[in-house]
């Protein structure tokens, strides 16, 4: 009986032993966790998707609590989260402008030229590697959904070998624009309709021999309107400011002559479908 007493018994000691250490140990280790840091939190979206340029929704959610990061940091939550932020920080919340990724590019299978066949992996970093991609134009879309692939909101679909976004799911993450080895993805206001889908620098009639949609350069949309409208280096860029005047923008859209504006292509393509009808 002793024999089986003495080892259920030191046992019993080291437990409360262990136990008196463990308790000590979370008091001299304990942190204390900032309740706003917990409250900022639960109102992040969670994503954690590094948009905001700190580690994941937990250290946003330190930062703003700590003041070292503003409310609208978060670009996932837009203007409604913007708002509970501004309650939760007892700040003003301000004008919210959200942005949407456009991919700058309609040069699909249909309207760009192809200088090869390429049948290698399905990543636009893989493609461009070789000889600047498979696309004649050296400035378009690839295609290979490397974009896509890392969206991780379901906002980007390929159409016919373009990558397209949509809008309404985009959040402006950022991850996209990072990974695009051709660089023609950028934000622009959630309301704009009209924009220059192109990034080709290349001279007018190399844009010709390689895309049917590619910017020339022709100063058509400057003149008019120049107020949107500069000529940078053979490419129209359009003035994402507030006040534009959406009749003049519709307008240098149709001015267009390879419909390079958006929704200059679109347009036109409706009403030949209407004249169809």
């Amino acid at each position: 009986m002793n024999e089986i007493m003495v080892p259920v018994l030191l046992l019993s000691i080291l437990g409360i032993l262990f136990a008196l250490i463990l308790a000590f140990a979370s008091k001299v280790f304990f942190v204390k966790v900032d309740e706003k840091v917990i409250q900022v939190r639960n109102e992040l979206p969670g994503a954690n998707c590094g948009a905001c340029g700190f580690p994941g929704c937990d250290g946003l959610a330190k930062a703003i609590a700590e003041g070292s990061a503003g409310i609208n940091s978060c670009p996932v939550g837009g203007a409604d989260l913007v708002g509970r932020l501004a309650k939760l920080m007892g700040t003003e919340a301000g004008e919210v402008q959200r942005m949407v990724a456009c991919v700058m590019c309609q040069g699909d299978k249909d309207l760009a030229k192809e200088k090869y066949i390429y049948t290698g992996i399905r990543d636009c970093r893989v493609n461009n590697s070789m000889q600047g991609g498979s696309k004649t134009c050296a400035y378009g879309c690839l295609g290979c959904g490397t974009c896509q692939d890392v969206c991780a909101f379901d906002a980007i679909e390929m159409i016919n070998g373009i990558a397209v976004v949509n809008k309404e799911n985009c959040t402006a993450c950022n991850k996209c624009i990072e990974i695009c080895p051709k660089n023609l993805i950028d934000l622009v206001p959630y309301e704009q309709t009209v924009m220059v889908k192109c990034k080709s620098f290349a001279a007018g009639n190399v844009v010709k021999n390689a895309c049917k949609v590619g910017c020339i350069g022709c100063k058509m949309c400057a003149r008019v309107y120049p107020e949107a409208f500069v000529i940078e280096n053979n490419l129209a860029v359009l003035n994402y400011k507030h006040g534009l005047d959406e009749d003049l923008l519709l307008q240098a859209a149709d001015k267009c002559p390879t419909n390079a504006i958006h929704p200059g292509l679109v347009k036109k393509m409706a009403e030949k479908v209407n004249e169809v009808a």
